[in-house]
């Protein structure tokens, strides 16, 4: 076998290996996920989410996901913890310990001062007869057969299991709580993800200029209103209303047809009814309509009103495409 045969046969295993673990998560899972999930939405405080090694970037991860999907979450290094940040969970807080062996010195020491404090704790662990799982108030068991490591040491498919508890906990909280894509724009306002849902046609065509020209404008007044505008296009208006459009394009193709365009006027080479988007509509919205029709720019318009352009290089430029 080559070396990159080899490389990618023991990928494949990897990947396969990690994906039936992840199927049999599924036959796991019982009462105590659906309370967890419960006692997590139905708290007043947040969630603590602690563990330590590999288990400890999981931890910060699953923490990332509930933060962005509306349920506010704390990461807290369990080696930390036991030497001050233990002050960072509050009264109202639902702990949650994530260790694949639940028997890590961290753990044994941790876990005592969290149950002193009357917290409730919830455990995602391998073994749910460890210490950590016969101290926590849930147990949601992650254990795997082995791991994706040749010698079945490093963490891989263990963490890879606790990854995804930790998103079917933020998805179950996230449809508890009705949380919808207006409600993650506003967590996200910053990425093209969240611009994606936020973003209207209206803040990308205001920043354009508005070429316009009337239905007899003269050839020339349109080459030098596209050429002004530099948008490729422009609008054709009649008493403020969309009439047509005219682009770059269409002043190429109506010079290789006419030798005289003198007499011509705008009403005579536009394109009649364009298409044209709201203001309003969101700004992915124009980049649909643009793949759909194979267009690099719309027409924008307000209560039948024509109100700009907006172009295929905003959409690039904000990162909607």
């Amino acid at each position: 076998m080559s070396t990159k045969q080899s490389i990618l046969s023991t990928a494949k295993s990897t990947i396969k290996l990690e994906s039936k673990a992840i199927e049999h998560l599924t036959e796991l899972l019982n009462e105590d996920f659906a309370d967890a999930v419960e006692l997590i939405y139905n708290s007043k405080g947040r969630v603590i989410i602690t563990g330590i090694g590999k288990s400890a970037i999981i931890a910060t991860k699953i923490v990332a996901t509930l933060n962005s999907t509306g349920t506010p979450a704390v990461f807290m290094h369990a080696a930390d913890a036991i030497h001050g940040d233990l002050g960072l969970i509050l009264k109202d807080d639902v702990v949650i310990c994530i260790s694949k062996s639940g028997n890590t010195p961290e753990i044994k020491v941790l876990v005592p001062l969290i149950k002193n404090a009357k917290n409730k704790m919830i455990a995602i662990t391998g073994n749910k007869d460890s210490f950590l799982g016969q101290q926590a108030d849930y147990v949601l068991n992650a254990y795997v057969e082995q791991e994706a490591c040749p010698n079945n040491l490093a963490p891989t498919t263990s963490t890879t299991a606790q990854l995804v508890i930790g998103d079917a906990l933020a998805v179950c909280l996230l449809e508890l709580r009705g949380f919808s894509s207006k409600d993650f724009a506003k967590y996200h306002p910053g990425g093209s993800l969240g611009k994606r849902l936020y973003l209207r046609v209206q803040d990308l065509s205001s920043q354009n200029l508005k070429p316009q020209v009337g239905l007899d404008a003269t050839i020339k007044e349109v080459i030098v209103e596209i050429t002004e505008k530099m948008l490729g296009v422009t609008a054709v208006i009649d008493d403020n209303a969309i009439a047509g459009i005219i682009t770059d394009g269409d002043l190429r193709r109506m010079l290789s047809k006419s030798d005289n365009i003198a007499d011509l006027t705008a009403k005579d080479i536009m394109s009649q009814n364009p298409r044209r988007i709201s203001e309003d509509a969101m700004a992915v919205d124009a980049k649909e309509l643009m793949e759909e029709y194979g267009i690099s720019q719309l027409l924008v318009e307000q209560n039948g009103a024509y109100a700009g352009v907006v172009h295929l290089h905003d959409l690039i430029k904000e990162g909607i495409i």
